[in-house]
């Protein structure tokens, strides 16, 4: 069995920039309401955001073996992305890892389990986001994959998929629609500048703005004048 494959197309590094001038939640509307990983992944600080080509690893709970393996193997602007049966109860990753992640150049740290020394990640800025924040450690006895899709946040995460990360919540986008999806979060951003610019002049009805009249009397809405 070979669990640690090295190499897997990626996609461009102007996709990637693309993509990443727009809020996750941008893009997981743009994109049809898909790729949003579940909502408990969040970020140690809801500063810190990210975007890059998905580097994958499945580990085994409690264990974090395999987050190493797969630090070690990552290249600059990727995103380790560790799937670990969402279990809580465990600080997989913590300052030291963090320091050899930014060393790397590496875009970012997610885990479906916990991490901990959550203080110092925050000082030192590099993005992390997991399931829970832990202070108990962890083992390093169980190989597991790398580079293989995984389970994660309800998606399943495949080797270059590209992650979208920040306060409130990761998405994930498949590369060959990458392109596309930057088109249609660009027509969704313009839509909501030219909305704010209506509430600002005041002189339509939220309900006139956000065109909902004709669904509201559809609905049978009664309002006591």
């Amino acid at each position: 069995m070979i669990h640690v494959r090295t190499s897997f197309d990626r996609p461009s590094a102007d996709v990637v920039a693309a993509l990443g001038r727009f809020s996750a939640a941008t893009i997981h509307e743009a994109q049809g309401r898909k790729g949003a990983l579940a909502h408990r992944l969040k970020p140690v600080d809801p500063g810190m955001s990210f975007c890059g080509p998905a580097f994958t690893a499945e580990a085994q709970a409690g264990d974090n073996i395999m987050v190493q393996v797969a630090i070690s193997y990552a290249r600059p602007g990727d995103v380790v992305i560790v799937a670990a049966s969402e279990f809580e109860q465990a600080g997989s990753f913590g300052d030291v890892l963090a320091t050899a992640c930014q060393s790397k150049g590496l875009a970012a740290f997610v885990t479906d389990s916990g991490v901990r020394d959550s203080a110092d990640l925050r000082e030192l800025g590099f993005p992390v986001f997991s399931g829970s924040v832990c202070i108990e450690g962890t083992v390093k006895e169980t190989l597991g994959t790398v580079n293989r899709p995984i389970p994660i946040g309800g998606q399943i995460v495949r080797p270059g998929d590209i992650l979208r990360g920040d306060a409130d919540g990761i998405v994930v986008v498949d590369p060959r629609e990458a392109e596309e999806v930057v088109r249609l979060c660009q027509e969704r951003e313009d839509h909501e500048a030219d909305i704010r610019e209506q509430h600002r002049r005041g002189d339509r009805t939220l309900i006139e703005v956000h065109g909902l009249a004709e669904k509201l009397k559809a609905k049978g809405l009664v309002v006591e004048e």
